[in-house]
């Protein structure tokens, strides 16, 4: 969320696909006159696209400038983003704070903005910590939007559901759906959806540091504690859609709006942008549930999604003044105007007109002690993109060799910590 596609690309091979037409799409004339800057955009689903358009047409409305924006694919756009960058990228591009900006900062791929940053009012210091890399910014945040169990209000109320506190109680009202014939909406075709649901259960199984350490490189995957991970995430499966691999986000998330689904770990945009508009009010959401009292549910996991300047940008003058008009409140609320399906980072946002969904998911950060970016974001885009795709599927199609699971992942992630980053 909107979130959260791999970095194949990163994969020698990975993606070369769709490359030449990414590139054929992207980055050619962006311009140089100070009065066009290209946007590299991977908001290919409707709500996102509205809402990102209402933006900047405002700022060719106040500065008479042009963006002409390169929409392409989201799970093309973040497959081919490493050759992308090297190849011609378009000025600005939307991409994802945390250690996925910092990948390519560190390969040298993005044109540094402290300048820009020093106009800025209303982030706080650790939304401004996402977007630096060795003490430089490169990054404007837009939105957030934590992820949480997610189920229509009406559904729970007919049938008489309780929202989940603990693991136990998660595992018994997923029981009841599939006695019912309602399962727990999943999908994994996308390779990277079922991420969150690992991270929140090992979060909730053992601790946010662990999880920090696990995706740096610095836990074996081999450890027991790994393992019941795993184990734990085996006692949902059999309440599962059937067929997750061949299932993309949005379908699931239809599911939960046709009622043929219960519930489903996401991240706040995407039930919401498969709902009409008059049915967004019957969303509603509970933090995953607890699973060690050590650690409660104290973590929440909530990317950031915003804007960078690529290095190869033949406009930078013109991109820096765009990203001043992104990094306002009058930006951010002019997209939320549009997708309320995320939660504004700049505190100088009016936040009146919140939906009750938003509003609880303000009330879900604020009890929050850590907050978590998601595993591709957390960890190296290499491991998550060349590994972790493939070993949760292998998981999903065949969850009972977790030892066999977990050797192989240890064995790729020694190879690949090994090597400096690019």
């Amino acid at each position: 969320m909107s979130r959260r596609n791999l970095l194949r690309g990163v994969a020698a091979g990975a993606g070369a696909v769709t490359l030449p037409a990414l590139l054929s799409a992207c980055g050619e004339g962006p311009g140089g006159d100070g009065n066009t800057v290209t946007m590299g955009s991977n908001a290919s689903d409707p709500v996102p696209k509205k809402a990102y358009a209402a933006a900047f047409q405002r700022y060719e409305k106040k500065t008479g400038k042009t963006v002409k924006v390169n929409t392409k694919d989201h799970n093309d756009f973040q497959e081919n983003i490493n050759r992308y960058l090297q190849g011609r990228p378009d000025d600005v591009f939307m991409w994802f704070a945390g250690y996925r900006m910092q990948y390519f900062a560190e390969k040298g791929l993005l044109t540094e903005i402290s300048d820009v940053w020093q106009d800025f009012k209303g982030f706080s210091p650790a939304f401004k910590d996402q977007a630096t890399y060795d003490g430089k910014q490169y990054f404007v945040p837009y939105y957030y939007y934590p992820w949480a169990v997610f189920h229509r209000k009406s559904l729970f109320e007919e049938r008489g559901y309780e929202q989940a506190k603990t693991w136990d109680e998660f595992i018994a009202l997923a029981k009841k759906m599939h006695g019912d014939g309602i399962p727990v909406a999943f999908s994994d075709k996308d390779g990277w959806p079922a991420m969150g649901t690992f991270d929140y259960i090992n979060m909730r199984a053992n601790g946010y540091d662990f999880h920090k350490s696990l995706m740096a490189g610095e836990e074996a995957w081999t450890s027991p504690k790994v393992k019941n991970v795993f184990d734990l995430w085996r006692e949902l499966m059999p309440y599962y859609q059937k067929g997750a691999l061949g299932r993309t986000w949005q379908e699931a998330a239809q599911g939960l709006q046709k009622r043929t689904a219960g519930m489903a770990v996401f991240g706040m945009p995407h039930p919401g942008q498969q709902f009409p508009e008059s049915e967004r009010d019957d969303i509603d959401l509970f933090a995953f549930p607890e699973i060690d009292p050590q650690y409660g549910q104290d973590a929440v996991e909530a990317p950031i999604d915003g804007f960078l300047i690529a290095k190869k940008s033949k406009n930078v003058d013109a991109a820096k003044d765009l990203l001043k008009f992104l990094g306002t409140p009058e930006a951010e609320e002019l997209y939320l105007s549009v997708d309320p399906n995320n939660v504004a980072v700049n505190e100088g946002a009016d936040t009146s007109k919140y939906s009750a969904l938003q509003k609880k998911s303000v009330d879900l950060m604020a009890n929050a002690k850590q907050i978590s970016q998601f595993m591709d974001r957390d960890t190296r885009p290499d491991f998550s993109s060349t590994v972790m795709i493939k070993a949760i599927q292998d998981f999903i199609a065949n969850p009972n060799d977790v030892d066999g699971l977990v050797n192989g992942i240890e064995r790729q992630k020694k190879t690949i910590f090994s090597q400096p980053v690019g």
